[in-house]
């Protein structure tokens, strides 16, 4: 009986603990669950933020003036957004081209088969379309193609190429990466961010790939370097501006429900583009308008649909293009080659009849502006249309992507560095595009926890964001301050508020940009994409927030302050925090963080899963022992 006793005593007093244990762990809980901003504050900052740093269009009323301005955006463009890293030894590298078989088209034209390298080991299927009895010099059109699975093979395309030939043109059929026989794995395009993580270009790709490709319509004997258009629709279309802007040997751009203003993005979620759309440090040298307006004054048709249920909505996205490029195309007296159509029949988002038929009307009008037989009605020539077999072109099974060229490009990463501790720091504030903030509470709600106090404090961090934190302070004399972040939220850390608190710590737990309660409500990681083409970085805002936090705790409540986080992504966070402030914590505990950034490449990882991770050109010169040691005098666990 005296044994039974002693044995269940203990017993007994370990399910009370537990009992006040999860008491407290569900009134911590109830407290993390206390909303500080409403769902869509965090998506209204990220808006007005990325809208106010997009490059505006300058005023001028000289054709000198704006030529030598446009000419400055243009190589700022090439220089620091496509051609960064390894990008400027691929743009050098000799070009390999591969002709194959023939095959039969259709009355007046044959099909020729091709393969040639953007980069050296990545090669690009493509078919060219190429008049009969062709004779003289004759005009080349680039056709590229959007999202579209089918790729070079989709009927809307192929009937565009058809009719292109039939009218005496060298058309050029290229397939997109990722979409056709590049639709693999390797080529999702937000995994192209992987190789930003490397310092090199993710769309020098995309780049080089078309001019590769007009390369090779320009090398053919018969081609007319005064007729060079592109046309594509929706991806396609973004393709067509881009490189129509840049590259100059185009004379005539039909981009078809491609592509807005920056401005515009901001606002309309529909128009949020992908990686290769949105560009590190793009809308910070030259916006959509400022590529639009570079065309002046060569031939331009800008398409969009009406009732467009995908992107780039007519009623939004053509009139803020037009206003920023008709009067550099008046500055010439060419106001007339800059033209624009919104497709109504069917109005979704297509190339079709209309919209085929406007291209051609500006092909007639611009390129044979002198024949009397030349008609924009397209030829009827869907029992001419191929089948993916048919228009196979076979590539190498080692063929690259965008993966393995991360994977390739990081073997040799971290470059060795030779700067001094203070040269470091200084040099990740610059790839963090480190921005310092003060941070200050501007509303603190109280709240009920047992053994303790709670209240709810929302943090104005300079004058661009909030962070929303949930504050807690145990009974009795505190011994120091944590910080807590985790990638799941502050909502998912209540055990760990609770350990803390039992061991004296004052608890602040926080929800930086993008995570919990400052998560982004729509589209979030497409606005992390916007956020680095404006010229910011995710990363670079969530470091400075946790150290304006930091600061505003030591103004605060006085005595250490610790940073706790929970996951990998919150863990980069406070580990670049901490190594670019060393004396402002005195340890940084990280549960489940990175060994290395490779991981990030090695478990295939892409933007939409964590923006933050993919910061440009962090991987180029620094891991994670790297940010460790400069952290100190700071000390770093990482379990």
């Amino acid at each position: 009986m005296h044994r039974t006793v002693r044995f269940a005593l203990p017993l007994l007093i370990l399910m009370q603990a537990n009992s006040a244990w999860s008491q407290e762990t569900e009134a911590i809980e109830k407290a993390l669950q206390h909303r500080l901003i409403d769902v869509d504050h965090a998506w209204n900052e990220v808006q007005d933020f990325t809208e106010s740093r997009v490059l505006p269009m300058p005023e001028v009323t000289t054709v000198e003036a704006w030529e030598e301005y446009i000419e400055g955006r243009r190589q700022a463009a090439l220089k620091e957004v496509v051609f960064r890293g390894e990008a400027a030894n691929w743009r050098d590298a000799k070009k390999k081209v591969e002709w194959l078989e023939t095959i039969d088209g259709g009355p007046g034209y044959k099909i020729r088969k091709l393969r040639y390298e953007a980069i050296p080991g990545l090669w690009i299927p493509a078919v060219l379309y190429e008049p009969e009895n062709i004779e003289g010099k004759v005009p080349v059109v680039m056709n590229v193609n959007g999202h579209d699975g089918d790729g070079k093979v989709a009927d809307y395309k192929q009937i565009r190429c058809i009719n292109q030939a039939k009218r005496g043109m060298l058309a050029l059929n290229v397939e997109w990466l990722g979409m056709g026989q590049l639709r693999t794995p390797g080529f999702n395009h937000y995994k192209s961010n992987q190789i930003d993580l490397c310092g090199t270009s993710g769309v020098a790709l995309h780049y080089l790939y078309m001019t590769r490709g007009l390369d090779i319509l320009l090398e053919h004997p018969h081609a007319d370097p005064n007729r060079v258009a592109v046309a594509g629709l929706s991806g396609g279309g973004w393709q067509t501006i881009f490189i129509s802007s840049l590259d100059e040997r185009v004379t005539l751009s039909n981009p078809v429900a491609g592509y807005s203003s920056y401005v515009t993005r901001a606002k309309f979620i529909s128009d949020l583009g992908d990686s290769e759309q949105t560009p590190v440090d793009l809308a910070m040298v030259a916006d959509y308008n400022h590529l639009t307006a570079m065309r002046a004054p060569r031939p331009t048709l800008l398409t969009f649909n009406a009732d467009d249920q995908c992107c780039f909505k007519a009623d939004h996205a053509l009139a803020p293009l037009m206003q920023a490029s008709q009067p550099v195309f008046d500055l010439y007296g060419k106001g007339s080659n800059l033209r624009s159509h919104v497709n109504e029949d069917p109005g979704t988002h297509n190339f079709l009849l209309d919209n085929r038929q406007q291209f051609y009307k500006m092909l007639g009008d611009h390129f044979y502006a002198e024949s009397d037989t030349y008609s924009a009605d397209e030829i009827a020539s869907d029992d001419e249309l191929k089948t993916k077999e048919e228009l196979h072109v076979e590539i190498p099974e080692d063929n690259l992507d965008f993966h393995k060229i991360a994977t390739k490009l990081m073997e040799s990463l971290p470059a060795p560095h030779i700067l001094s501790i203070e040269g470091r720091r200084a040099n990740l504030a610059s790839v963090l595009r480190l921005e310092p903030y003060q941070a200050q509470a501007v509303q603190s709600d109280d709240l009920k926890i047992p053994n303790g106090s709670a209240r709810g404090v929302r943090l104005k961090i300079g004058s661009e964001w909030t962070v929303p934190a949930t504050e807690f302070t145990p009974e009795g004399n505190v011994k120091s301050t944590v910080i807590i972040l985790a990638d799941e939220g502050r909502a998912s850390t209540a055990k760990a508020i609770a350990k803390s608190l039992n061991e004296s710590q004052r608890v602040l737990a926080i929800d930086p940009f993008y995570f919990g309660e400052s998560k982004i409500s729509k589209r979030d990681f497409l606005y992390g994409l916007l956020v680095s083409s404006v010229g910011k970085r995710p990363l670079g805002i969530q470091t400075a927030q946790v150290a304006a936090v930091g600061e505003w705790v030591k103004a605060e409540h006085q005595g250490p302050v610790t940073v706790q986080a929970i996951g990998p992504r919150t863990g980069l966070i406070a580990l670049t925090s901490a190594a670019l402030n060393p004396e402002l914590f005195q340890t940084v505990q990280i549960t489940g963080g990175f060994k290395s950034l490779k991981e990030i490449v090695e478990q295939d990882m892409t933007v939409s899963q964590a923006p933050e991770l993919f910061c440009f050109g962090l991987m180029e010169t620094f891991d994670i022992p790297e940010l460790t040691s400069l952290a100190l005098p700071c000390k770093v666990s990482n379990q």
